[in-house]
């Protein structure tokens, strides 16, 4: 089983952790990663474009010359689509592009993602992001006292209001409950950022097949 240093809010390591190998130590399943992934976005998508075909446009009841004699093609609307003004054939109406993903492919692609960050050492254990005092220059140092650069997703069970707005002007830093994190948002970022009790969480929610 990995085994983690266990990090307090000034950077000093607390402990040696060791969380599971079924949730923290597999080789990452791309497959699965893409899939859900892709469900993710597709899901983002809000699906209400729209645009009216020839029974939808007002006007265009009645034929604009008579069927024969005229020299012209026939024609029976000018809202038929060949017409300037007319509908759209075949144009995007709302939809749903919800994509079903099962949910051992699911929480496949959850160890997997939580198991990248280990393999690529991004990942960082701590105690708790209950940081008391809500100013910016205080959790930036929390990140330079952990050696974390880059984009980084924080994930705990809960979040303190001052924990909050100490990092909401940084524009690289997230925040997610365990419980609602994706998996979309865990390789959007570099680094990982999560508390004792959230890894724990996710062994006990992912720790059996």
């Amino acid at each position: 089983m990995p085994t983690f240093e266990l990090m307090n809010l000034s950077g000093s390591k607390v402990a040696d952790v060791t969380l599971s190998d079924y949730v923290f130590g597999i080789e990452p399943h791309k497959q699965a990663l893409f899939d859900v992934v892709n469900a993710q976005r597709a899901a983002m998508r809000q699906g209400t474009h729209d645009v009216k075909n020839r029974g939808e446009i007002r006007g265009g009841g009645r034929k604009p010359w008579r069927q024969k004699g005229t020299g012209r093609a026939r024609q029976g609307s000018i809202r038929s689509p060949q017409w300037r003004g007319g509908g759209v054939v075949f144009g995007p109406t709302p939809r749903s592009y919800a994509v079903k993903i099962n949910q051992k492919v699911r929480q496949l692609a959850l160890r997997s993602a939580l198991s990248h960050h280990v393999v690529l050492g991004q990942f960082k254990l701590v105690e708790t992001v209950a940081i008391e005092d809500a100013k910016t220059k205080v959790f930036t140092k929390f990140l330079k006292d952990l050696g974390v650069e880059g984009k980084t997703i924080v994930v705990a069970t809960t979040f303190t209001e001052e924990a909050v707005r100490a990092a909401r002007n940084l524009p690289n830093v997230a925040f997610a409950l365990a419980g609602h994190v994706s998996v979309y948002d865990l390789l959007n970022n570099r680094n990982l950022i999560i508390t004792k009790d959230a890894a724990e969480y996710f062994e006990e929610v992912l720790g059996n097949d």
